[in-house]
């Protein structure tokens, strides 16, 4: 059950860029907690374009690549743990238990989750869930608050 809702609407890249940053800043002020954000959408839906900018809008300054094959990719950020997990390919959630998925979460730790719903009850509770809809003209970002992080988080977003 959603404490917040938001949505946002996309027409271009740069406007999920904005988003991206927007909410990025946003966890930025809630930390030392940590938090978890799932990614929901079909394939090629943004996730990884959300992703990337989110990422690169906590201080990344490469290249984020997609973890669609290593399951996982780490970002340390001045004092924050960025890690980006694509779920796309698990083959059965108890990997993640094999790769020690529960030290992932904790303070000063962001945890970007695409493809939650495949990694079943192995994964802690998400703060917000993006749900990205595609159309013909843009994406439609729904933004839902799961936990007292979340809602927090989602009131500090200017374009929600």
């Amino acid at each position: 059950m959603a404490l917040a809702q938001g949505a946002f609407y996309a027409a271009t890249e740069q406007d999920t860029a904005k988003l991206a940053i927007d909410l990025a800043q946003a966890v930025r002020q809630q930390l030392p907690l940590g938090i978890v954000v799932y990614l929901q959408g079909d394939l090629g839906a943004g996730k990884t374009t959300f992703s990337r900018h989110f990422i690169q809008a906590l201080g990344h300054s490469g290249n984020v690549k997609s973890p669609t094959y290593t399951l996982v990719e780490p970002y340390s950020l001045g004092g924050i743990e960025v890690f980006h997990f694509d779920l796309y390919r698990l083959s059965d959630p108890e990997e993640l238990e094999f790769m020690g998925i529960r030290d992932y979460f904790g303070d000063n730790r962001v945890c970007l989750i695409e493809w939650p719903q495949n990694g079943g009850q192995n994964l802690a509770p998400a703060d917000l869930v993006i749900s990205i809809e595609p159309d013909k003209s843009g994406r439609r970002f729904n933004i839902a608050a799961i936990s007292l992080t979340g809602r927090a988080t989602l009131q500090q977003c200017k374009r929600i």
